[in-house]
């Protein structure tokens, strides 16, 4: 995870929404590139599991994105992309062929769990009082997408081994 070069005391709260905005859409990208690599097979499988992400991600985006137009207008960036690497998006040595859902369910829930502890962490060094309202209600989805994920995780099947399907290599796919 990346964001050593955010100034969170001097963050405002068009930068804090243009931040969140930008974790939610290298999530959403991360996981359309998952769900790519590891291919689709069957319904259920753990590409469409990525494929789920990916909607719930931009919804998120999209949803960042509205409040933000409301408050601030066209009013371009000023924040670096570059500063959110891996806030919320799973690591990109995580998928591979024939993974399980169960898999991709464990691969969801530490992302979202990293991005709950960025922003529990960040809350030690906001000043604004809007950032610090928003961060919190990020941090409280972050959890509320935590316990989501977990619920699927506990009704997944505990088989953990590769879906093969009768293949006879499980090779990473990087």
């Amino acid at each position: 995870m990346s964001f050593q070069t955010i100034d969170f005391a001097r963050l405002n709260l068009q930068d804090a929404l243009d931040y969140a905005i930008l974790i939610e859409e290298e999530a959403r990208q991360r996981y359309a590139s998952f769900s790519e690599l590891v291919g689709k097979r069957y319904e259920g499988d753990a590409a469409t599991f990525f494929d789920a992400m990916v909607i719930n991600e931009e919804k998120h985006r999209e949803h960042l994105t509205s409040r933000r137009k409301s408050l601030f207008g066209d009013a371009p960036s000023r924040v670096n992309p570059d500063a959110v690497v891996d806030v919320e998006a799973p690591s990109m040595d995580q998928p591979r062929n024939y993974m399980s859902t169960r898999q991709a369910l464990e691969i969801a829930l530490a992302a979202e769990r990293k991005a709950y502890t960025f922003f529990d962490e960040a809350l030690g060094h906001v000043q604004d009082p809007d950032v610090l309202a928003l961060f919190v209600e990020l941090r409280t989805e972050e959890r509320e997408h935590q316990e989501l994920v977990a619920e699927l995780l506990a009704r997944a099947p505990d088989d953990e081994a590769p879906d093969r399907a009768g293949d006879e290599v499980d090779t990473p796919n990087l």
